[in-house]
């Protein structure tokens, strides 16, 4: 395992471990992954095998707290190659990516230990018997797993993959070691809705208190779909009646164990067209990372900054925002809000999607080029000073859009300059009001 960073000050860097060595055993024993690492080094007397650049082995005698860090950094995250996913899933959105994307957006991992590290949903169809008991020995928490059916038939023909029907013993041995789960499902009209979802709510639900969450999320369809399973998208209807069943759920659940436990995405309630439930609805936000109650967050956030901040006493600003359809009238009402108080001119755009197609309407899955399609119609002068941008359009860390253009590309072609806004209420308001 090659050693590519050493913190500087730490243990590593004392005893004289260096960058590009390679670490081959920890008291005698070869760690497989990032979790065996640890494992390892959780005692207070360590011996570390290393290879050097030369190629000669030495071994460094550690003494140090138990649970103390001695500062290496890894190649990878996991020290390990990452398990791709195994299934063939009737609804995966990287089946129905156009052509010509760049590789990565291709890559579809399904790793559990991913799950664990950085909060990855898996469907553990890709687990040998004896990794499986591994991972569990570590009494990690939280897991997060895609169930989409609890029904073994059903899931079995979701994921395409007879794994998947083994679900329940995995979920019973994560119960036996008392380790907290969240689930997800991605719900297809005709497919787990309907009774499906009442039955795999109810059995999950089972699992309480070591189950903590579980979101229903719409299946995204893109237009790229030739050659798969036809699947339809929700009606307003549709919508509606997910919103009630769940809402039964919620209320059976609150009055058994206090917690409502199932939660739709915000999705549901824009296309039924409904009003969002208040912040406290979602408790904790367990599944916010799933876009279960990011709006409603986003909205409090965004009012509770404009609430407390004065009116500013400045000449009037223009200001241009972009969004998808799914959010347009949420923020263009936003908008109107901080517009009023601080002497402002906010338009907000609505940007179709047309490299996906128009079932696609979350903002983050725009590009810049149907972004640029979009406002270059629009006169310099009506864009005002800015064109604001959520974060979540980017590859993270960067100006990247989805497509390979970018924030500085956008700029240039609208001569208007664009700045890139985290996706929260206070960071939007700071953006207006700087």
């Amino acid at each position: 395992m090659r050693i590519v960073e050493i913190e500087v000050g730490s243990i590593a860097e004392e005893i004289g471990i260096e960058q590009g060595d390679s670490l081959i055993s920890i008291n005698g024993k070869a760690p497989k992954d990032v979790f065996d690492y640890r494992y390892l080094l959780n005692d207070e007397y360590v011996e570390f095998c290393v290879t050097k650049s030369d190629g000669q082995e030495y071994i460094f005698e550690v003494e140090k707290y138990a649970d103390e860090d001695i500062g290496l950094t890894f190649e990878t995250a996991l020290m390990d190659k990452v398990k791709l996913c195994a299934n063939k899933c009737l609804f995966c959105f990287m089946d129905q990516l156009p052509p010509n994307m760049r590789d990565s957006l291709h890559y579809k991992d399904d790793d559990m230990r991913l799950s664990f590290l950085q909060g990855n949903y898996v469907t553990l169809t890709n687990l040998s018997d004896t990794e499986f008991e591994r991972l569990l020995s570590y009494h990690l928490s939280p897991i997060n797993i895609s169930v989409h059916a609890t029904n073994p038939e059903l899931r079995t023909r979701i994921l395409n993959n007879p794994k998947a029907a083994k679900l329940e013993y995995y979920l019973e041995r994560f119960r036996e070691a008392r380790i907290q789960m969240n689930f997800q499902i991605v719900l297809m009209k005709g497919i787990n809705d309907g009774e499906y979802l009442d039955d795999t709510i109810r059995t999950l639900g089972e699992f309480i208190p070591f189950a903590k969450s579980l979101s229903v999320v719409p299946v995204g369809l893109s237009k790229h779909r030739e050659g798969l399973t036809k699947l339809e998208p929700f009606t307003k209807e549709d919508a509606a009646k997910v919103l009630e069943q769940i809402e039964v759920w919620n209320r059976i659940f609150k009055k058994e164990h206090g917690t409502a436990f199932v939660f739709a995405a915000d999705e549901f309630y824009l296309k039924a067209q409904t009003e969002l439930p208040p912040t406290s609805y979602y408790e904790d936000f367990p599944q916010i990372e799933n876009g279960v109650g990011m709006l409603a967050e986003f909205k409090e956030e965004f009012l509770n900054m404009v609430d407390d901040m004065e009116s500013l006493d400045m000449p009037k600003r223009k200001l241009s925002i972009v969004t998808g359809k799914a959010a347009y009238e949420q923020l263009s009402g936003l908008a109107n809000i901080a517009a009023g108080k601080f002497s402002l001119d906010i338009t907000a755009f609505c940007v179709d999607n047309k490299l996906f197609g128009e079932e696609i309407t979350v903002v983050g899955l725009l590009t810049g080029k149907d972004i640029l399609e979009c406002l270059v119609q629009i006169p310099r002068e009506e864009l005002g000073e800015a064109v604001l941008l959520p974060a979540s359009m980017f590859r993270s860390g960067t100006d990247i859009f989805l497509d390979d253009t970018t924030a500085v590309w956008l700029e240039a072609e609208l001569g208007v300059p664009v700045h890139i806004v985290e996706t929260s209420g206070y960071a939007l308001v700071q953006a207006l009001t700087y």
